[in-house]
């Protein structure tokens, strides 16, 4: 399922990583940071909405990155460049992530900034939506966003454009130790 979804989510222009361990996925995490110049400034800013993920790490990696926050606001997540939020399933067959984004953080950090990373358990992944319907609760949650690439919109002449409405850019980050392997 990995590849098929690996396929399908780069066809919309998302980055697509896996990693075995949590280490290995924040290794990658603190060198892409730096590779995009977060910094303690508007516009350079990263911000990580709280996750799981966070919870089974070495925080101080992180904290080593100059203007990566951890407390998000709107003013911030709108200032940032980076942002980075844990997703709860991921669709093979379209590409697609699926968040229960009920925390407003989640949605800030998804939404507004330029660049999206989205980590996900690799056992979130499943075949289609009728089996990820059998398995999550749509109806418990406030608030379900389902992300396919980078944001994308055409005009009525039918010319695209990348980023209008959200992230310019998806990073989606698979990591086998977060919960197992498909």
């Amino acid at each position: 399922m990995f590849e098929q979804f690996k396929t399908r989510a780069e066809g919309v222009s998302a980055e697509v990583h896996r990693f075995a361990t949590n280490a290995e996925a924040l290794d990658f995490l603190v060198k892409f940071l730096r590779a995009e110049d977060v910094a303690d400034q508007p516009g350079q800013y990263g911000v990580f909405a709280d996750c799981p993920f966070l919870a089974a790490v070495d925080w101080r990696q992180l904290e080593a990155v100059a203007g990566l926050w951890f407390e998000v606001t709107r003013e911030r997540a709108a200032g940032a460049k980076v942002g980075i939020s844990q997703m709860d399933w991921a669709l093979a067959d379209t590409g697609t992530l699926v968040q229960d984004a009920t925390a407003i953080d989640k949605r800030l950090v998804s939404t507004l900034p330029t660049i999206h990373v989205a980590l996900i358990a690799t056992s979130g992944l499943r075949p289609d939506m009728p089996a990820w319907l059998g398995d999550a609760r749509p109806d418990s949650a406030g608030y379900l966003a389902m992300i396919t690439g980078p944001s994308r919109t055409a005009d009525i002449e039918r010319v695209l454009t990348i980023g209008v409405h959200g992230p310019e850019r998806l990073v989606i980050v698979f990591v086998d130790q977060l919960g197992g392997t498909n």
